[in-house]
Formats: C-alpha cells, sequence, structure tokens
C-alpha cells in the first residue's frame, strides 16, 4: 500500500504539537537557516524526506513558482517532490515509450492520457495535501508530491540532510514527512526557535521507518513484457 494520505495538513497548522513525539530531537538553529539531518535505526541517513517549517505568528510570503517532475528510466523523478500550493509542476515524459499519469488524490485529482515528450500545459496543485502518483501503463511507477502553505520547504538528499534557508527571525513548527515514515499519522513535528542571536547547528530527527513498499519493476526493455 502506498504511503498514506490522511495527514493533508503538514506545514499547515500552527497549534500545540502533543507532548509524546515520534522521535528524539536535538536541536540549535541559526538565525535565517535551520539545517536538518534525518537518520534511521543504525545511523542510516534517511533520504526523500520533506522537511518545512511554518511560522507560529502566522503569515506566510508566496513562493510558488514552478516545478519538474519527470518520468524517466520509467520511474517519476524525483521519487519525492515537495511544493507550495499554488505551484504549476510539467511533467515531461524524458523515455522513449508512453506514460499516463494519474492521480486520486483528494487534494489533487488529474489525468494525463497516454503522451510523449511534455504536455503543453503544466498541473497547478491549489490545495495542500499530499498527492500519490501513478502509471496506468507501468504499475510499479510511484511517486509523491507533498503540497505545503510554506514557502520554507526542502527534500533531503542521500545523505538525509537538508536546509531551510531565509527564515525571519520568530517561533516556526518544523514538520518532517517520508513515504515509509511509522506511525497513524506519519509525521514528525517540533517547534524551533529563529533569532539573531542563536548559535549555528543543526536539527537532528531518529525516525522509524517501515519496509520499503514500493511495487517490483516489470520487465526490462531486454525482455518482453511492459515497456
Amino acid at each position: 500500500m502506498p504511503a498514506s494520505e490522511a495527514m493533508p495538513r503538514i506545514c499547515a497548522r500552527r497549534d500545540v504539537v502533543g507532548a509524546v513525539l515520534l522521535f528524539t530531537l536535538q536541536f540549535t538553529a541559526r538565525a535565517g537557516n535551520i539545517e536538518v539531518e534525518i537518520k534511521a535505526s543504525g545511523d542510516t541517513p534517511v533520504a526523500d524526506a520533506v522537511v518545512c517549517a511554518t511560522p507560529l505568528s502566522g503569515g506566510t510570503s508566496a513562493l510558488k513558482g514552478k516545478a519538474i517532475v519527470a518520468q524517466k528510466n520509467k520511474q517519476f523523478v524525483p521519487y519525492v517532490t515537495a511544493i507550495q500550493k499554488g505551484t504549476a509542476v510539467q511533467f515531461p515524459n524524458q523515455d522513449d515509450v508512453k506514460h499516463h499519469i494519474y492521480s486520486f488524490s483528494p487534494a489533487k485529482k488529474f489525468e494525463l492520457p497516454l503522451y510523449a515528450g511534455t504536455p503543453p500545459e503544466p498541473v497547478v496543485f491549489d490545495k495542500a495535501g499530499l498527492v500519490t502518483l501513478g502509471c496506468n501503463i507501468h504499475d510499479w511507477m510511484i511517486g509523491y508530491i507533498l503540497v505545503v502553505e510554506t514557502p520554507w520547504f526542502a527534500v533531503t538528499t542521500g545523505n538525509g540532510r537538508a536546509q531551510l534557508r531565509g527564515l525571519p527571525a520568530g517561533t516556526y513548527q518544523v514538520e518532517v514527512w517520508q513515504p515509509r515514515l511509522k506511525g497513524p499519522s506519519a509525521r514528525t513535528a517540533q517547534r524551533v526557535a529563529v533569532s539573531a542571536d542563536n548559535s549555528p547547528g543543526t536539527v537532528n530527527f531518529r525516525v522509524d521507518l517501515k519496509p520499503d513498499f514500493r511495487p517490483r519493476r516489470g520487465p526490462t526493455d531486454a525482455e518482453e513484457g511492459y515497456r
């Protein structure tokens, strides 16, 4: 089963997080930047985790703009994408076969029928929440777009690190989401203060992950079957 979509308000709420958290967190933050490192058991870096910060005082600036989620080697690239609400996303097909992209997610239902190249119009994601992507032709293809309301977000790379930049001084709720996170809400959160007198530091998340649930890839081009 894909990651739960029952968490559409990540980086959209400013209420107090419950006292029982799903992780152990030690942090310091520096003015303007919050550096994040996420690891699982065995000190394994966690890639493809969305980290975002929402000011508890309310109000965010508009970043939006454009984003790209390509189909390459019969996979969604990136596997996990984070965007601000209102962003237009292009879905270029970089393979030599056609794809049929769709989403049934409440945050954004859409369909791009069988096509090659790049569709003429991007898809605008105008509602915050988790969007799960699939392909009607290649069942193993799965990808995620997390639509947030804040302009301060990033996705961890292979080393499990990300940086949130350019935050005005204030107190923020920093939240983390990743497709394999354990827990009923598949979410972790903590308040972080950013001020001019804070010393440089990092936010260290320790999380538990479920086994990788991605479907088995179909036959390769050298084999008979799906192309």
